[in-house]
């Protein structure tokens, strides 16, 4: 028996490195695509003053319309004190309102405002070029390729996510 030569019996260790075989490896990969797309995006909000989190907002209200707060939580992946400054943050640069649901006092609803969209649609305007660049590296008909599969992935057909 050699005891300088380890046996393994485990396979090895998860990594997100290009080519990791380990089960953990696709979310490992999503993550890391999340951050750099997150980050490009992140560019084309700074100079319209706002952040993500505020964006995703704006996307379910332009999106479902009006919204109560526990829902836009929901939607956002946020917890209620984090869709509230998100809300606030919003109400104070006159990009959202709250207001009353009727027939429930407790509940308020979230709308966009008309700057609201104006800020929605010029930021699609400033990530386009951005966006561009993010799949730069891609092939001919690969970006919508990548969109396809990510879609089918995040949306499965049996409505499971």
């Amino acid at each position: 028996m050699n005891a300088d030569v380890p046996h393994r019996t485990t396979p090895s260790r998860v990594t997100d490195r290009p080519g990791d075989a380990s089960p953990f490896a696709l979310g490992l990969l999503l993550r890391r695509a999340h951050w750099r797309a997150a980050a490009v995006m992140e560019e084309a909000l700074r100079p319209l003053g706002i952040e993500l989190r505020h964006f995703a907002v704006l996307i379910v209200l332009v999106d479902r319309g009006p919204t109560v707060q526990r829902d836009l939580a929901a939607a956002t992946g946020s917890d209620k004190a984090g869709i509230m400054r998100v809300v606030d943050d919003l109400e104070r640069r006159g990009l959202a309102v709250r207001k009353n649901v009727p027939g429930d006092r407790r509940v308020r609803a979230v709308e966009i405002t008309p700057e609201g969209v104006e800020l929605f649609d010029a930021a699609h305007v400033a990530a386009a070029p951005l966006a561009e660049r993010l799949v730069a590296e891609l092939g001919p008909g690969e970006p919508e390729q990548l969109t396809d599969l990510l879609t089918r992935f995040a949306h499965p057909a049996g409505g499971e996510a």
